[in-house]
C-alpha cells in the first residue's frame, strides 16, 4: 500500500491554502499562501488571523460570518468575491495593498464528529480585477467574463445569505424551542434561543445529543430521535416528563414540555437529519397541579365547614334558653368560624399566626383589659379553625359571666411551647378581679364543645378551673397531630 504523505501535498498545493481552529487561530499554511500574503509561517502560526490581517468593515464581517457559518453547521461555505486589503511588510514599502480574493471554506472534524478546524483555499482575482479596470470595451477578455460572473455569483450568494439571514433571525428568536440535528449520531447543527434557556444554556452547536445531554440518558428520547431517523415517520408528544438539567452544576429537575421530531429529507427524499420544535410546558403543568390540589383541598375544607356548622347549629339550639338567645349564640359562632376562614383565606390557606388570631377574637373588648403574650407560632389550617372556636367560647363566656363582664375584669392568654420533642404548644387563659365564679352545675355546650374540638380534634387536653380569683383553663395540644 502506497502511503501518502499529506503534508507534503498540503505544502505542494499552488493555490494558497491554510487552516484555522474555532478561535480563529492559524494551524497551518502553505507555500503558496505564505506568498500571497507576505508573510511568514513562523509570524502566522499561533497568531489569530484578524490581528494578522485586520478589517472592521463589511469585507471583515463577511468573513468572520463564513467561519462562523462553518463551524456552526458543518456545511462548506464559500466567497466567490470578496475585497480584502493587506498589510505590505515594511520592506517593501509598509501602507495597506487593496486585494480582490474568492475564497472556499472547508470544515475538518476531529474525529469525533465535531467540526474542529476549517481549511481556507484562496484564490487571489487581484490581476483579473485589475484588468477589467482597465479594459475600454466589456468583456474583451475572457477573464473578465469570468470575473464578472464571479461577482453576479457573488450578488446572488449575498441575497441568498441575507434571506437566509433572516429566517435564522425568525427562528432564533422564535418563542418556541427549535433544533436541528443531524445525521445518525444526532449533531446539533442549529439550536435557538428558547432551546438554550430550556438546557441551562450549555454550548451544545457541534455535539452529539447524547454528549450535549448526557442527564437524557434511559429516559426514551434518544431513542424516539433513531426511531424517526430510521422511519421517516414524525412523532412527539404533550407535557411529557423528563428530568433535564436547567442551570449549570445543578442536579436535573422534573420538566414537561410539548415536542415534535420532524424528519429532514434530502432531495433524494433520504432522511439526513430531525427537525426538533416544542413548548416549555414546566410552569404551566405544575400550576394545573396545583389547581387540582386547591381543588381537592377546598371541596374537603367545605365538607369539614359544614359539618362544624351542623354541629355548632344543632348544640346551640339544643341547649338554649330560648328562640332569640339561640340566634344570637349561633350568629356570634359562626362570625368567628368566617373570622378564622378570612385569616386563613389572606394566607392563601396554608398558616395563621397565634397572635393574629388571639387578637382578632378578643379584639372587640378594651385593649387594656386584654394581655396577650407568647412566641411566634405559625399554626396549620385545622388548628387554626378549632382555636379560633375555642377561643371565640372562651372570650363569650368571659363577657357573660366572668371578667370581661365586670368594669375592672381582665383576661391574659398566655402560650409557650414545651422543652421534649415533639414540642407541644402550652396555652393558659387567665381571667381576674371580676365577679366570684363558681363551677357550672351543668356543662354547657360551650364546654363541651371546647373539650370535643381539643381532645377530639387536636388530641389535646383541656383543664378548667374555677377558683374565687377568677376562671382560667389549660390547653396542651400536640403539634404534630
Amino acid at each position: 500500500m502506497v502511503r501518502i504523505d499529506f503534508e507534503r501535498v498540503f505544502e505542494a498545493l499552488s493555490s494558497p491554502h491554510m487552516v484555522v481552529d474555532r478561535q480563529l487561530r492559524y494551524v497551518a499554511v502553505n507555500a503558496a499562501y505564505e506568498r500571497v500574503t507576505m508573510r511568514t509561517r513562523e509570524e502566522m502560526i499561533g497568531r489569530h488571523l484578524f490581528d494578522l490581517f485586520p478589517n472592521e468593515g463589511e469585507s471583515g464581517r463577511r468573513l468572520r460570518s463564513s467561519f462562523e457559518r462553518v463551524f456552526a453547521t458543518g456545511e462548506m461555505d464559500s466567497l466567490p468575491y470578496i475585497s480584502y486589503d493587506i498589510q505590505r511588510p515594511e520592506e517593501q514599502g509598509g501602507g495597506m495593498e487593496q486585494r480582490y480574493w474568492s475564497a472556499v471554506h472547508t470544515p475538518l472534524g476531529d474525529g469525533e464528529g465535531n467540526v474542529a478546524y476549517v481549511v481556507q483555499n484562496t484564490v487571489d482575482v487581484t490581476e483579473l480585477v485589475r484588468l477589467r479596470q482597465a479594459a475600454h470595451l466589456p468583456f474583451r477578455f475572457g477573464e473578465i467574463k469570468l470575473l464578472e460572473r464571479a461577482q453576479e455569483a457573488e450578488r446572488q450568494h449575498s441575497a441568498l445569505l441575507e434571506e437566509a439571514e433572516d429566517f435564522r433571525r425568525l427562528f432564533q428568536q422564535a418563542p418556541g424551542f427549535i433544533a436541528v440535528l443531524s445525521g445518525p449520531e444526532h449533531i446539533f447543527t442549529f439550536a435557538n434561543d428558547a432551546y438554550l434557556r430550556l438546557i441551562g444554556g450549555r454550548a451544545v452547536l457541534g455535539k452529539k445529543v447524547r454528549d450535549a445531554l448526557p442527564e437524557v440518558e434511559g429516559q426514551g428520547f434518544f431513542e424516539m430521535l433513531d426511531r424517526v431517523l430510521a422511519t421517516g415517520q414524525p412523532t412527539g408528544g404533550e407535557a411529557v416528563r423528563l428530568f433535564l438539567q436547567r442551570a449549570a452544576g445543578e442536579e436535573p429537575r422534573e420538566t414537561f414540555v410539548d415536542f415534535s421530531y420532524d424528519p429532514i429529507r434530502d432531495g433524494a427524499g433520504q432522511v439526513t437529519g430531525i427537525f426538533v420544535q416544542g413548548m416549555d410546558r414546566t410552569e404551566a403543568v405544575k400550576t394545573q397541579r396545583r389547581q387540582r390540589l386547591l381543588l381537592d383541598e377546598l371541596n374537603h375544607r367545605v365538607k369539614n365547614t359544614l359539618a362544624t356548622v351542623q354541629s355548632i347549629a344543632s348544640q346551640t339550639m339544643r341547649s338554649a334558653r330560648d328562640l332569640e338567645s339561640a340566634r344570637a349564640d349561633l350568629e356570634a359562632r359562626i362570625v368567628a368560624l368566617s373570622k378564622a376562614h378570612d385569616l386563613l383565606s389572606a394566607q392563601q390557606w396554608a398558616n395563621t399566626e397565634l397572635t393574629t388570631l388571639v387578637r382578632q377574637e378578643l379584639s372587640v373588648h378594651d385593649r387594656d383589659r386584654v394581655r396577650v403574650d407568647g412566641p411566634w407560632l405559625l399554626l396549620d389550617p385545622k388548628t387554626s379553625i378549632a382555636l379560633a372556636l375555642v377561643t371565640h367560647e372562651l372570650s363569650t363566656n368571659a363577657a357573660k359571666y366572668g371578667a370581661l363582664s365586670s368594669a375592672n375584669g381582665k383576661v391574659s392568654v398566655n402560650w409557650r411551647l414545651s422543652e421534649r420533642q415533639p414540642r407541644d404548644l402550652q396555652l393558659v387563659w387567665t381571667e381576674r378581679d371580676g365577679p366570684p365564679v363558681e363551677a357550672p352545675r351543668r356543662r354547657g355546650f360551650g364546654s363541651r364543645m371546647i373539650e370535643r374540638v381539643v381532645s377530639g380534634e387536636l388530641g389535646g387536653t383541656y383543664e378548667a378551673e374555677f377558683s374565687p380569683q377568677g376562671f382560667a383553663c389549660r390547653i396542651n395540644i400536640p403539634l404534630n397531630a
